[in-house]
């Protein structure tokens, strides 16, 4: 009988997923001894998992509750199968990713800080900020008090299930997408990832949903945020290392662009780093995936995986195949 050990923040009722046949070890973040089992739902937090995993023996089969698991093969080795949760936090970062963009857009945060000043007037800031936000300096009668994603062009770097939920939310904006991934696609379009400064200049709103790569270290940098047009959004819910954060610094000081981040380099974001004051930015502190429905999507997906595992299917899933 296969034994899965599971951690112990999985709520009770979450473990009935598994198939029946095997045998459920609860861990505790630091076992007070070795633990043999021979597969390992960890923790979804890497710092909690990564204290277990020295108490663990015979592990062959990885099922992570999360889809980021570049940190999982360097820890367990490569004689160890590992399989992603990819699709368990889709919805909330794809709706995270549609409430940001309408949030900057519409200068939410700007006016959640007219609200606590109690000073209705100072609406009449806003004018300024969109002309020197996007270099619009025409006298535009109304003022300008937000803007409209409707009609807007919006590149999505990455395109797997995330990025395709994004798409799927901004249809009714009625926004041209631009797409890019590793390789290019025709149909739908996709661009291939050496495309990618060819098409900055073109999007009102870049975001970023890629994993965290050797290859897309500082996808963006310097000459990329000197790419993106005047005003132009930059949407990071990928990880923070797909950004170089002293540049973005530099590019949003400049006030030429503005940004949104769910994810920072360094994460998590120290007191006093410059990021925390730069102007046109809204942070958030890598809360895009954590909805109620998280846990229970990402047990009924490992479970679905340990069932292919036991019945000697291909496992759908898989990002390191044990050696």
């Amino acid at each position: 009988m296969l034994r899965v050990g599971y951690p112990e923040t999985l709520l009770p009722e979450l473990s009935s997923e598994f198939p029946a046949g095997v045998e459920l070890v609860c861990l505790p973040e630091q076992p007070d001894r070795d633990v043999d089992i021979d597969v390992w739902v960890p923790d979804a937090y890497p710092s909690r998992a990564v204290r277990t995993w020295p108490h663990l023996r015979g592990v062959r089969l990885v099922l992570a509750l999360v889809a980021g698991t570049e940190w999982l093969p360097g820890l367990v080795g490569p004689h160890v199968t590992v399989c992603n949760a990819q699709g368990a936090h889709n919805i909330s970062t794809a709706e995270w990713t549609i409430a940001v963009i309408l949030a900057m857009l519409k200068n939410f945060p700007l006016f959640f800080d007219i609200q606590q000043s109690g000073r209705w007037k100072r609406r009449f800031e806003l004018p300024a900020h969109y002309a020197k936000i996007t270099g619009d300096t025409r006298p535009l009668y109304p003022p300008v008090m937000i803007e409209e994603l409707t009609g807007k062009t919006v590149l999505l770097a990455g395109y797997g299930s995330i990025g395709k939920d994004i798409e799927r939310m901004l249809a009714p904006f009625r926004v041209e997408v631009l797409r890019v991934a590793r390789n290019a696609r025709s149909e739908p379009r996709v661009h291939a990832v050496a495309d990618l400064d060819a098409l900055i200049p073109q999007a009102h709103v870049i975001v970023l949903i890629v994993p965290s790569t050797a290859e897309t270290r500082w996808l963006i940098d310097a000459p990329q945020l000197a790419l993106m047009r005047h005003g132009a959004l930059l949407v990071n819910a990928a990880r923070g290392p797909v950004v170089n954060t002293d540049a973005l610094v530099a590019a949003l000081q400049a006030g030429r662009i503005r940004a949104a981040l769910d994810v920072t380099d360094p994460e998590p974001l120290p007191e006093g780093h410059p990021l925390w004051s730069c102007p046109n930015l809204f942070i958030t502190p890598h809360v895009g995936g954590s909805s109620p429905q998280f846990s229970p999507n990402a047990v009924r997906i490992a479970a679905g995986e340990l069932r292919r595992y036991m019945n000697g299917e291909p496992l759908r899933n898989a990002v390191q195949v044990g050696n």
